[in-house]
C-alpha cells in the first residue's frame, strides 16, 4: 500500500492499538473475527466497493458495516471496522488487505499480553529457515489447489507441540487463506508485524557461518545506529555464503560478501 491507502491504515491501527492492548489475550477473538470479515469481503465484490466507495460518506459506511457485523461480533471488532471504512481507500482491496494486517497484529497483540510476542517472531523465524531446501514442502504449502486441511495439517506436523498457539494459527491461516501469497512470504509479513509491534524492523541476514551472540550484538547495534530505530535480526546460515554477509532491511539491501566483491572487481576490471 501507498499514498492515501498506507496513511489510512497507518491511522487506523494508531487509533485500534490502545483497544488492542486493553483486551489482552481476548485480542485473539477480536483477530479471528477480523479475519472472518477478511472472507466475507474477498467473497462479496458488491459488499468491498460499498464499504470502500469513496462517494459515500463515512457515517453511511459506518451504518453499513455495523448492519452487517450486527448478529454475534465483539462491539470492539465492529468498532475496529467502522474505523476502517470511515477512511478513504485507493482500491477496495487494500481496505480488505488492512483489515488483514489488522487481525493479524490482533493476534500478535494477544501473545504480547502474555509476554510470548519474541517468542512467536522466533518461531515465525524458525518455520521460514525450516523450509530452506524444502521445496516440495513449500510448494505444497503454497498450492491453492489442493485441500486447505490438508495444507493446515502440514503445517500442524511442522510445529506439533513446539510453537506457541498464535504461532500455529497464524502459520495455519496463511496456507489455508493465502489470498494470492506464498507461504514463506505471508510468513515473512507475519513477522514485519510482530516487529513494528515491538517498534522494532527485522534485518534478514544471510551468512556462510553463524554468528556469536556478541557479533549479533554487535550487528544489531550498528543497523539501529544506522536507521535510526530498533532492529530485529533474523539472520539464516547459507554455506553458499563465502564470507561477509547480506542483509536486507525492507527494500534495502547491503551484500558485503566475498563473493560480491569479486563480483564487483570483475565489473571493474572489464570496465
Amino acid at each position: 500500500m501507498r499514498g492515501t491507502s498506507q496513511a489510512s491504515y497507518e491511522a487506523t491501527r494508531a487509533a485500534v492499538d490502545p483497544v488492542l492492548v486493553a483486551a489482552g489475550e481476548d485480542a485473539k477473538t477480536i483477530g479471528e473475527q477480523l479475519f472472518a470479515v477478511v472472507d466475507a469481503l474477498d467473497s462479496s465484490g458488491s459488499l468491498r466497493r460499498s464499504v470502500a466507495d469513496p462517494s459515500r460518506s463515512a457515517k453511511d459506511k459506518s451504518a453499513l458495516i455495523s448492519a452487517v457485523l450486527s448478529g454475534g461480533f465483539d462491539p470492539r471488532t465492529v468498532s475496529i471496522m467502522e474505523a476502517l471504512v470511515s477512511q478513504r481507500w485507493s482500491r477496495d482491496t487494500e481496505l480488505v488487505n488492512s483489515v488483514s494486517l489488522l487481525a493479524i497484529d490482533a493476534y500478535l497483540a494477544s501473545a504480547q499480553s502474555r509476554d510470548a510476542l519474541i517468542r512467536v517472531e522466533s518461531e515465525l523465524f524458525a518455520i521460514i529457515h525450516g523450509l530452506d531446501g524444502q521445496r516440495e514442502l513449500r510448494q505444497a504449502l503454497s498450492d491453492s489447489s489442493t485441500d486447505a486441511s490438508r495444507r493446515v495439517r502440514l503445517v500442524e506436523e511442522l510445529v506439533a507441540g513446539k510453537a506457541d498457539p498464535v504461532t500455529v494459527a497464524l502459520a495455519a491461516r496463511a496456507t489455508a487463506v493465502p489470498r494470492g501469497e506464498r507461504f514463506v512470504p505471508a510468513l515473512a509479513r507475519i513477522s514485519d508485524v510482530a516487529a513494528a509491534r515491538r517498534k522494532r524492523t527485522v534485518a534478514h541476514v544471510k551468512t556462510g557461518s553463524p554468528l556469536s551472540q556478541a557479533q549479533q550484538d554487535r550487528l544489531e547495534q550498528l543497523l539501529t545506529n544506522a536507521y535510526g530505530y530498533g532492529m530485529q535480526l533474523d539472520i539464516a546460515v547459507e554455506p553458499s555464503v563465502i564470507g561477509g554477509m547480506r542483509i536486507q532491511v525492507g527494500t534495502d539491501v547491503v551484500d558485503a560478501t566475498v563473493l560480491s566483491r569479486l563480483a564487483d572487481a570483475r565489473r571493474e576490471l572489464a570496465g
